[in-house]
């Protein structure tokens, strides 16, 4: 018995002194012992979880990637002509202010110039002094008017108040005439002559057409020329 023990002790030391020179892996893998995992090393630059140890750092903190800007979306060309807003049309049916006048005898005096570095922007109908002058269109007497250039003058409005018709250099009134009267085309409502800055040898009347804004103010608009819409022609 004591021969056995020996042999035993001799045993037990001699497989003691070969796990002592075997890996670590090795000795767990034949006495199935299972390795304790890894631990992230402490990080001192982080501040403590609980006081007298030292928080871990986790080991990935990988933000996800921020998805791409959606590209701008670009106007297709379609080859088609940008739409342009149609202009105001003329006023149409008018008849010549000057009894008598026809407008074959009209000339195009609307791009004249004037005393004073003025435009005329108006047409000059010829007649002697005392002719009717005839309202152009239906419509009301906005402003009767006296004033250094233009004498005795008519401001009428159509109906619709998109167009003022301008009389001047009257030598009167027709009878009764008044602001805000209804008139109709063709009605006499005053006479021909050279009052205001016009030449006494040589009476007319001075017509105009003004394309009226919003505010429909008598004296303010964007002129248009009378010859075309008398005479269907371009100056």
């Amino acid at each position: 018995m004591k021969y056995v023990a020996m042999v035993l002790a001799g045993l037990l030391l001699a497989a003691l002194v070969h796990l002592a020179g075997m890996s670590r892996a090795e000795r767990a893998r034949i006495l199935r012992i299972t390795p304790a995992p890894a631990v992230a090393a402490a990080d001192p630059a982080m501040p403590d979880a609980v006081p007298g140890e030292r928080a871990v750092r986790p080991v990935s903190t990988s933000q996800p990637t921020p998805a791409p800007a959606p590209a701008p979306t670009l106007p297709v060309d379609t080859g088609a002509e940008p739409r342009v807003a149609a202009p105001e049309p003329l006023p149409s049916g008018l008849v010549v202010p000057v009894q008598g006048v026809t407008p074959a005898q009209l000339s195009p005096t609307f791009e004249d110039a004037r005393s004073e570095g003025r435009v005329h922007e108006a047409i000059d109908i010829m007649a002697p002094t005392g002719t009717p002058v005839l309202a152009v269109a239906d419509g009301h007497v906005e402003k009767l008017f006296d004033s250094r250039q233009g004498g005795l003058t008519i401001y009428q409005f159509e109906p619709g108040g998109r167009y003022a018709y301008y009389y001047a250099h009257l030598d009167r009134y027709a009878p009764g005439l008044a602001e805000k009267q209804q008139v109709r085309q063709g009605q006499v409502i005053g006479y021909v002559g050279s009052t205001g800055n016009a030449d006494p040898a040589g009476p007319h009347l001075h017509f105009a057409i003004f394309a009226l804004g919003p505010e429909k103010q008598w004296w303010k608009g964007t002129a248009i020329d009378p010859f075309p819409v008398f005479t269907g022609k371009t100056p």
